[in-house]
């Protein structure tokens, strides 16, 4: 009998998964980067719980949309509530936030609130969190402080499959990067196998057979419905969004991932 394919592999993980564990860095990165994919998944049957390391505070906002501040109180709570609109249409039921119950350390007295590090170009090719992104932010913890939560998460829930980005966190963010690690180091230590979503237009590193690609075209009404809540960030036009910043994009509906080794990175 001749040995599977890597690329076999990693499709034949989410054939046979009864509980799978996406972890994402911000609001709306569920369903920018995996929403046909998750939509894909409750619709088999599975069980799918989404963790969010932050709540996206340096966010922008699309204008018109509502009367906030950016990074004010009122723009986070509106930022939670689109996340919860849009795991409702993708048909999720387990959301949990990095740092608060159940995804925080039994060993922890409080709740540890994550926030977004921002972004900004060290060089042309390698980023890193804002100058200004202070001590609570996610690049600031260590990744064995964060994967501390996560381990919680993962006990509480007991998923057989994490899902997560690539290594280089998809396009670069600092705080994609380090849930990658984070994600990775959980895997690492669990032996739970770690899937890594594979952007369809960018490069990427590693074997290209190894990545196994998903035609998930007939999920692209829930991802719309998903994105439409997420109204602060982005816009829809048919098949394609509009980033808060003009950035168009054709809506991911086919799904990349990769498996990769369980060791701590």
């Amino acid at each position: 009998m001749m040995p599977q394919s890597p690329a076999t592999d990693a499709a034949r993980l989410l054939d046979v998964a009864r509980r799978v564990l996406f972890v994402h860095a911000h609001p709306d990165d569920e369903t920018l980067a995996t929403g046909a994919l998750i939509a894909e998944l409750v619709d088999r049957g599975v069980e799918v719980h989404v963790l969010t390391a932050t709540r996206g505070e340096r966010g922008e906002l699309v204008p018109g949309v509502a009367d906030v501040e950016p990074g004010s109180a009122a723009f986070v709570a509106l930022r939670e509530q689109e996340l919860r609109r849009a795991l409702a249409a993708l048909g999720v039921d387990h959301h949990a936030f990095l740092g608060t119950a159940p995804a925080r350390d039994p060993g922890a007295t409080t709740a540890r609130r994550y926030r977004d590090s921002g972004m900004r170009w060290v060089t042309p090719d390698v980023a890193g969190p804002a100058e200004d992104s202070g001590p609570e932010s996610l690049t600031a913890a260590t990744v064995s402080e964060a994967a501390s939560d996560l381990d919680a998460y993962v006990a509480a829930t007991a998923p057989d499959l994490l899902i997560s980005y690539d290594k280089n966190g998809g396009y670069g963010h600092p705080d994609h990067v380090r849930t990658h690690d984070l994600t990775a180091q959980v895997a690492g230590h669990t032996g739970i196998p770690m899937l890594e979503v594979i952007p369809p237009d960018r490069t990427v590193d590693g074997d290209l057979d190894a990545i196994a690609w998903l035609d998930l075209s007939s999920r692209l009404g829930r991802v719309q419905d998903a994105l439409r809540a997420h109204a602060s960030q982005v816009q829809v036009d048919g098949d394609h969004v509009v980033h808060v910043g003009g950035q168009r994009e054709p809506i991911v509906v086919r799904a990349g991932v990769r498996l990769r080794a369980t060791e701590a990175p």
